[in-house]
């Protein structure tokens, strides 16, 4: 069958505070759902379009969760965590050993990140203090089975939805990676969940897939009780994040196609954002060695080289059945920085040749001379306008006249990092 070319452009609330699986049920007590994945019923809900429809329904529809500040919860939780990324972190170290390599990766990224350090600490205040976002909501019972959820300010209607799934290398992933993105998309009436998930050497490749699955429904089945609307919700991914989400993805369509017990449906998706990711461990593997992610650790954190066929989409793409399950997956943006060192752009290119061939609805964009830091971090911190930002949003909100003409009007986004410090970030980071 022959497919066209791929379009290719150059281009009043709460404070936050944790929220439990038992507090959300006692306020979901009309409608009972349950809200970790252990249970095999699920609502169906109404059939979703691919592309995003135009109104919010006239009367909400949500109820949203207040709760009173708990200032001794917070500081326990934080302790957890606290204690739980040290241990990790030491466990790490024992994987690692002493290599040139990721030692100078390691004094890169605190260069970076103290050069930025800027615009880190207004998130971190946001993130902290906003009472738009509602930290640490548990969706499984796994230590790192939470997720952030950033809100819009205002309440009228029912709000489209990104679950948004962070990079980190597989190793250093966490939730609050995800704060610019969920505050800024939340500017434009749009709810983020950004979802956490374990870890290397808490979990390998297949606990992180199966946390991300579990966070993506825990979204689908609860996210009207926070203002979202279950019918517009958007999967997105950034570099590992990216390659964790497309495998939930693929093996949530297979299951479907199989009829296999499920608790999300792939059309409750509206569409898949893969930014900066990688999806053929086998094309991968040296290429991360030679950046210092040597190869004795990928292998562990994949399950070994056996696993590759399994946690690669591109390559599962051509097993026959999963081929068959890939008509059931919603329409595929990829982004890629051309100038991305980290994952080259070849990966999300082939990405793209790999879901055309089986008929899959996918758009590959690249952005001219951008890295792998610039699309994610740099652009953001910098203020104004930002493709990236610009093209997501207008997916999400397209066919919405309203949403559309605020859009036009928002103001530029402020920038929270002087030019210079930003030019420097570039030349040090380790991305």
């Amino acid at each position: 069958m022959h497919h066209p070319p791929l379009e290719t452009h150059q281009p009043e609330r709460c404070r936050p505070m944790t929220s439990t699986v038992s507090e959300i049920e006692e306020v979901i007590d009309s409608e009972r759902t349950t809200l970790l994945n252990g249970s095999n019923g699920l609502s169906s809900p109404e059939p979703v379009r691919r592309r995003v429809s135009g109104k919010s329904p006239a009367d909400g529809g949500s109820r949203r969760i207040c709760r009173q500040p708990s200032f001794g919860r917070d500081i326990g939780h934080a302790a957890k965590e606290t204690y739980l990324v040290t241990r990790l972190s030491f466990k790490l170290l024992r994987y690692l050993g002493v290599g040139y390599r990721w030692i100078m990766k390691l004094l890169a990224l605190t260069c970076y990140a103290m050069l930025l350090m800027p615009g880190f600490l207004q998130v971190a205040y946001m993130y902290f203090f906003s009472s738009q976002v509602r930290r640490s909501v548990v969706y499984g019972d796994q230590p790192r089975n939470r997720l952030d959820l950033y809100l819009p300010s205002n309440n009228d209607g029912m709000k489209p939805v990104v679950v948004f799934v962070t990079g980190g290398a597989w190793i250093i992933g966490y939730k609050a990676w995800g704060s610019l993105l969920g505050m800024q998309l939340a500017e434009r009436d749009i709810i983020v969940a950004c979802v956490d998930y374990r870890n290397f050497p808490q979990g390998t490749i297949s606990d992180m897939v199966t946390d991300a699955s579990q966070g993506i429904s825990f979204v689908c089945n609860n996210i009207a009780a926070f203002g979202g609307d279950p019918n517009r919700i958007y999967l997105m991914g950034q570099s590992a994040g990216a390659h964790i989400a497309a495998c939930a993805l693929l093996e949530q369509a297979t299951k479907e196609s199989k009829g296999e017990s499920i608790s999300w449906r792939v059309s409750q998706i509206k569409a898949y954002f893969g930014l900066s990711g990688g999806y053929n461990l086998y094309n991968l593997v040296d290429h991360f060695h030679n950046r210092g992610l040597y190869r004795s650790i990928f292998l562990s954190i994949m399950e070994g080289e056996e696993s590759f066929d399994k946690f690669s989409p591109e390559v599962r793409l051509k097993d026959p059945i999963v081929g068959k399950a890939a008509s059931m997956l919603p329409p595929i943006m990829l982004f890629h920085g051309s100038s991305d060192y980290s994952i080259p752009c070849d990966a999300s290119k082939t990405f793209a040749d790999a879901l055309q061939a089986v008929g899959a609805k996918v758009e590959l964009i690249l952005y001219n001379g951008k890295t792998h830091t610039d699309l994610f971090l740099q652009d953001p911190l910098r203020g104004g306008k930002d493709e990236l930002f610009d093209d997501i949003v207008s997916v999400i909100h397209a066919e919405d006249d309203d949403a559309l003409a605020k859009d036009s009007l928002a103001p530029p986004r402020k920038r929270l990092v002087p030019e210079l410090l930003l030019k420097l970030a570039r030349e040090v980071s380790p991305f």
